[in-house]
């Protein structure tokens, strides 16, 4: 299942610094969304063998002081709601503050794992600033500095201990998972309805699966697989508090479990930052993509807005734009069934295995052609390719010299591997090696 990691803290305690260590990126990855004043950084994180989604909360907290209490109170406790291990970051220089009391005092009521790092940690001379936080009555206390990341590694073989690589295994487990995402009131809801509701399917829950999700079995008109629900199982109270803060760490959650996502929009409101993030989310995470433009019936139409439309579309998620686009209307049940038939095919498509015999015939005198620009004198030979044995479309390039071969090559290769083969909707990766 998928793993989380929440970062906790007041703000200007390092928190977007340890989320760009964390996930080996040098911004927050995420566009500002418009009306909320600081990013929403979620990112993709790897040690030893395990991968987990890092999700930065401190771009959550709005407004002046007087409210800082109160929403970083929140944030702390939609941070225990969703995620599997929460790292709760303080200060080393400025010593332990109210506000710190505070959270340590809801992280102590949680029964989900939780770590007391002590940012800022960065020369001999205040490596011991961090002994005053032991008040806070924690037992283990990391000394880090997120900027230089000392000590942050011995913080992540911690917190791995608590991760399994492990999905849950039912009978049926080999059947693709399709989730349906996107912003809320977009019409997640009533297209699953329009699924599901008229033929009141045997609805048969998945073991193991997160609370938020709802599986269910979708079996019949020749499909056989598991639609996945996020848009249920809320309680109202909550919903309120910070609606984006859900939508975002609940879609994290979602696109992880599955195998294709369905990101559904709404056309008349054309596609936005925040589409183009749970788009490049599904996308950094391998998944396959149907992108579905609903309420289409509300949209003014003209003979060239279906194209210019589609265009613009794929101007924003490029580079990744070979991507199936269907423009629906879920009230009108206009091309809702083409939705189910393309998401099946885009998980064909991730699941396609090329035999290596008909990967060299086709790309060797491909490459013999359009051999890899010479870089510094150095000429590259690539001799042999071959698919790896990943859960989505990768591919292993055998050459003399693989770290000559520069990103344009990579992503011409690509090109021609879509031209040759269908891999619509599904991200490829392609790596060299040397032979």
């Amino acid at each position: 299942m998928g793993n989380i990691v929440s970062l906790v803290g007041t703000p200007n305690v390092g928190k977007s610094t340890l989320f760009n260590r964390l996930t080996q990126s040098q911004e927050a990855i995420v566009d500002s969304i418009a009306g909320v004043t600081r990013d929403r950084n979620y990112g993709r994180g790897d040690w030893n063998g395990f991968d987990f989604s890092v999700i930065d909360t401190g771009g959550y907290v709005v407004g002046s002081d007087d409210i800082f209490e109160l929403e970083i109170r929140k944030q702390v406790n939609l941070a225990i709601e969703e995620s599997d291990v929460i790292l709760f970051l303080v200060d080393g220089r400025e010593g332990v503050s109210p506000l710190d009391q505070d959270v340590a005092n809801i992280l102590r009521k949680c029964k989900k794992p939780f770590y007391l790092v002590v940012n800022k940690i960065d020369s001999p001379s205040n490596f011991y600033d961090y002994a005053e936080f032991y008040s806070l009555g924690f037992e283990m206390i990391f000394p880090i500095s997120a900027a230089s990341g000392s000590g942050t590694g011995e913080l992540l073989d911690q917190v791995v201990t608590h991760f399994s690589n492990d999905i849950p295994v039912s009978e049926n487990d080999n059947l693709p998972k399709i989730t349906i995402v996107g912003k809320p009131n977009v019409g997640k809801s009533s297209i699953v309805n329009t699924f599901l509701g008229k033929d009141q399917h045997i609805v048969t829950p998945l073991a193991g699966t997160t609370r938020d999700s709802i599986y269910t079995r979708y079996n019949s008109f020749g499909f056989d697989f598991y639609l996945v629900d996020t848009a249920g199982l809320r309680k109202k109270g909550k919903v309120e508090e910070n609606l984006e803060f859900y939508s975002v760490m609940r879609a994290v959650r979602a696109i992880e479990n599955s195998d294709v996502c369905i990101l559904m929009c709404d056309a008349a409101q054309g596609f936005d930052a925040q589409d183009v993030n749970i788009f490049s989310l599904a996308a950094r995470n391998r998944k396959g993509v149907v992108i579905v433009m609903n309420k289409w019936d509300l949209v003014e139409k003209d003979h060239k807005t279906l194209k210019e439309y589609e265009d613009l579309i794929r101007d924003k998620i490029a580079p990744f734009k070979n991507v199936p686009i269907i423009f629906t209307s879920v009230i009108n049940k206009q091309r809702i069934f083409k939705v189910l038939e393309t998401a099946v095919e885009v998980n064909n498509n991730r699941n396609r295995k090329i035999s290596t015999s008909e990967l060299n015939d086709k790309l060797l005198d491909l490459i013999k052609q359009f051999p890899p620009p010479v870089v510094k004198d150095k000429v590259v030979r690539i001799k042999y390719v071959t698919q790896l044995p990943t859960p989505f479309p990768a591919f292993a390039f055998f050459c003399n010299l693989p770290q000559y071969i520069k990103e344009n090559y990579k992503r011409f290769l690509e090109n021609k591997i879509r031209e040759m083969w269908n891999f619509s909707g599904v991200p490829i990766e392609i790596y060299f090696r040397k032979k």
